[in-house]
C-alpha cells in the first residue's frame, strides 16, 4: 500500500540529511522529486567514484531526480513550478543558504503558502554554533553520544553514519505531523530540525540517567546492566547473547552450556553480582565458546531459550530463514545501471508488506517527464 500516495514532495538535499527524511516518505509512496545541480547532482552520488556510488543508492530510492540549476533564474522558475505543485519542500543546507538560493521558507510560501518547510541543520537557525560546519561525527560527539560508542581501548570513531541517518528519520516523523495537521487546519508550518536536536533526543536514557540519579554513563554502562555479550565460536563466526534480567536467561545459558557450577560461585550466583564480575564472566566463557561452531552454539541456545542470535555481517544477515520469511530483501532493475537489490521498508499495512521498490534514479533521469509534467499542467 502506497500510503502517501497523494502527496508530493520536493527535496534540496545532499548527503544524507535531507536525502534520507526524503527517503523514508518515498518508502511510504510519496512521489518524491530529488532537484540536484546539473553535471554532478548530489555529491554523495561521486562519493566512490562516478555518480552511482553506494552512499548514494541507500538514502535515494524511490525517487526521481531532475537537474535543475538554482542559480539561473529561469530554471528556478522551474523549481517555483515544481514546489507550486508540492506538499512538502526539504532541503539540508546550512542557515542563510537556502535564502541566497531564492528558496528559503518566505521565497516558497509566495509559491505555495500551504507547503510544508523542512530544514535541516548541523546546530539549529540561531546560536554560537548556528554557522559551524557539522557531519555525523560532529553531531554525534556533540550529542554526547560518541563516547558511549567508542571502544575504551584504542579509542577511535566506529560504526554507521547514525547521527545523519536518524536525523533524516525525525525530519520525515515531523514531516508527517505538519500534514497530518495541515490536513485540519489548511495551513503549512515550517519544520526546523538539527542534528545536534536529533541525536540529543535519541541519547535520551543517557540524559535521563544523568538527571535522575547522577550517572555519566559510558560505553559499557548499557551491556553490563542488561547482561549483553558477543562471543567467537570455532569457525571464527560470532554469537551474541542479551538476557536481561529475567533468571531463567541465565539458567539457560547454564544449561546450553553445561555450567551449572556457576551458580556456586558468588561471583555470579545473583544478577548484581554478575554485573559486578562482567569481566570475569566473559573471561570464563569466552573459551567455551570457542569449542563448538555458531551454528552449534545457536541449536543449544535456541533449545535452552536464551535470547541470541548469531552476529551476521552484512553478506549473512539477509539470507537468515526470518528475514526470508519477511522478504527483507527486494530485487529490481535500473534500465541503465541493471539489476538492483535493496531492503525493502519495514511497514506492513493491513498484513501486507510492501515489496515493490524503484532504484535509485541515475541524474536527471527524469528530467523530461518532469518537466512536461508541468508544461501540460500550465496548458491544461
Amino acid at each position: 500500500m502506497k500510503i502517501l500516495k497523494d502527496i508530493r514532495v520536493i527535496e534540496l538535499g545532499t548527503y544524507i540529511t535531507g536525502p534520507a527524511a526524503g527517503m523514508h516518505l518515498a518508502d511510504l509512496g510519496a512521489d518524491v522529486i530529488k532537484v540536484e545541480r546539473p553535471g554532478t547532482g548530489d555529491p554523495f552520488r561521486a562519493f566512490k567514484g562516478g555518480l552511482y556510488s553506494p552512499h548514494y543508492q541507500t538514502y535515494n530510492r524511490n525517487k526521481r531526480s531532475v537537474a535543475i540549476d538554482t542559480k539561473d533564474p529561469d530554471e528556478r522558475q522551474v523549481l517555483y513550478d515544481l514546489v507550486a505543485t508540492a506538499d512538502v519542500f526539504i532541503q539540508n543546507f546550512r542557515p542563510g543558504v537556502a535564502e541566497r538560493l531564492g528558496v528559503g521558507e518566505d521565497d516558497l510560501r509566495k509559491v505555495n503558502p500551504s507547503i510544508i518547510y523542512c530544514a535541516i541543520s548541523g546546530f539549529g537557525t540561531s546560536g554560537p554554533s548556528r554557522d559551524r560546519p557539522a557531519y555525523d561525527t560532529v553531531a554525534q560527539a556533540a550529542s554526547g553520544f560518541l563516547r558511549l560508542v567508542t571502544p575504551p581501548e584504542n579509542p577511535r570513531v566506529i560504526g554507521p553514519a547514525i547521527a545523519d541517518a536518524i536525523t533524516g528519520q525525525y525530519a520525515a516523523m515531523g514531516i508527517l505531523a505538519a500534514l497530518l495537521e495541515r490536513s485540519k487546519t489548511g495551513e503549512g508550518h515550517r519544520l526546523d530540525i538539527s542534528m545536534l536536536e536529533a541525536m540529543t533526543h535519541f541519547n535520551l536514557d543517557s540524559f535521563t540517567h544523568y538527571f535522575s540519579v547522577g550517572e555519566v554513563m559510558g560505553p559499557l554502562s548499557r551491556p553490563v546492566v542488561s547482561q549483553s555479550y558477543t562471543f567467537e565460536c570455532s569457525d571464527g563466526k560470532w554469537i551474541a547473547i542479551h538476557m536481561s534480567s529475567p533468571t531463567k536467561f541465565w539458567e539457560g545459558l547454564l544449561k546450553a552450556t553445561d555450567q551449572w557450577q556457576l551458580n556456586d560461585d558468588p561471583r555470579f550466583n545473583e544478577r548484581l553480582e554478575r554485573i559486578q564480575h562482567q569481566d570475569e564472566l566473559i573471561e570464563h566463557f569466552t573459551p567455551i565458546f570457542k569449542q563448538m561452531t555458531r551454528d552449534a552454539w545457536c541449536e543449544k541456545l535456541l533449545a535452552a531459550e536464551v535470547p541470541h542470535s548469531p552476529a551476521y555481517d552484512s553478506d549473512e544477515a539477509l539470507e537468515d530463514p526470518q528475514a526470508q520469511h519477511l522478504n527483507i530483501k527486494v530485487s529490481t532493475s535500473h534500465p541503465e545501471m541493471g539489476e538492483w537489490t535493496t531492503v525493502r521498508a519495514p511497514y506492513s499495512f493491513d498484513g501486507e508488506p510492501d515489496l515493490d521498490v524503484l532504484p535509485p534514479p541515475t541524474l536527471d533521469e527524469h528530467g523530461e517527464e518532469i518537466r512536461g509534467e508541468l508544461r501540460r499542467r500550465k496548458a491544461g
